[in-house]
């Protein structure tokens, strides 16, 4: 469905046209004008008419109703074609999610179409409509903007998601806790979220760069700059996700190895008691195996003198293992 529809003229909005079919004419015949069309998870029959009267490819447009695309940047003969994945991260479970937002630029005219819940485009529409002065530029400043503002939510995104890397670190290396059993499962859930951050980060370098590089259609030379300095950003989102996909490699190893080491310790405490049992169970199992003939039978002693004998060498391997760190 179509959910904003306006002319902008010199940088600021103008009128919503009546009918759709008239904008894009009104919008040429004006001069420094565009028409901007938003448009939120349409259906292939309310999309037809817009691809129509804008000229849109059909591949293009079969990416559109499709949807799940990765981010990319094509050119066609009437449009450039842009796909971003805006992020959003939630405080409340502590987890990012992905929305997608597809952008057509051409002579004149603007066409955004958002999936999922993120309000990017409504955003950055409204930021532009403050901002004349960049928006009188026209439809390149309309993806100049909506890519500026995914690529700075990456950016706080990358934050969040340090500060709870810092949480895990401290649950990982703490003392064995009542959730201890958890972090195993906590790490291999916060990976699938660093995965999901990469995932819409990492695809838009390439067309960042081409948008820099200069020679794409419907951008001037001057935009370059500004396109270059998305890319920037883009870069530093890079290396903040590679970090954190490192540094959760790391925990889960030392995780892991500490896992092992508290088997180890267990090993050896159910060792050492096992072999304390061992001793007053061997004298035992000897003194029941009914022979007439044995030391001490008789004596009105020998019965506490195997039992202080038991004792004696339990305490002696009790003292052996507590020294050597077993218990």
């Amino acid at each position: 469905m179509i959910v904003d529809c306006a002319i902008y003229q010199d940088g600021r909005r103008t009128h919503t046209p009546d009918d759709l079919s008239d904008a894009l004419d009104q919008a040429r015949a004006q001069g420094d004008s565009f028409v901007w069309v938003g448009v939120h998870d349409p259906t292939e029959a309310e999309f037809a008419g817009i691809a129509a009267e804008f000229g849109l490819h059909p591949l293009a447009v079969e990416d559109v109703l499709k949807a799940h695309q990765r981010p990319k940047l094509e050119i066609y003969p009437d449009a450039l074609f842009a796909v971003v994945r805006p992020l959003r991260y939630h405080d409340d479970s502590g987890t990012v999610s992905a929305s997608e937002l597809m952008v057509f630029i051409g002579d004149a005219f603007v066409v955004t179409v958002r999936h999922g819940e993120a309000a990017t485009a409504a955003e950055v529409r409204a930021g532009l409509e403050d901002r004349p002065s960049v928006l009188k530029h026209g439809p390149v400043a309309v993806l100049y903007a909506i890519c500026d503002s995914v690529v700075d939510d990456y950016l706080e995104v990358a934050a969040e998601l340090q500060v709870d890397l810092e949480e895990l670190e401290e649950k990982v290396f703490a003392p064995i806790g009542g959730d201890s059993a958890r972090v195993a499962a906590t790490i291999y859930e916060f990976k699938r979220q660093v995965m999901e951050f990469r995932r819409a980060s990492g695809p838009l370098a390439e067309p960042m760069a081409r948008m820099a590089a200069g020679g794409m259609p419907y951008t001037p030379r001057r935009t370059q700059p500004f396109f270059r300095d998305v890319a920037d950003h883009l870069t530093r989102v890079a290396d903040a996700g590679e970090s954190l996909d490192r540094l959760l490699s790391d925990i889960l190893a030392a995780h892991l190895t500490q896992v092992g080491v508290r088997q180890n310790d267990d090993m050896r405490k159910i060792s050492a008691w096992a072999a304390m049992a061992a001793v007053p169970t061997m004298i035992a199992g000897i003194y029941g195996m009914n022979f007439h003939h044995m030391p001490e039978l008789r004596q009105v002693w020998g019965y506490p003198a195997v039992l202080a004998l038991m004792v004696t060498v339990v305490l002696v391997l009790y003292r052996l293992f507590k020294r050597r760190g077993w218990l």
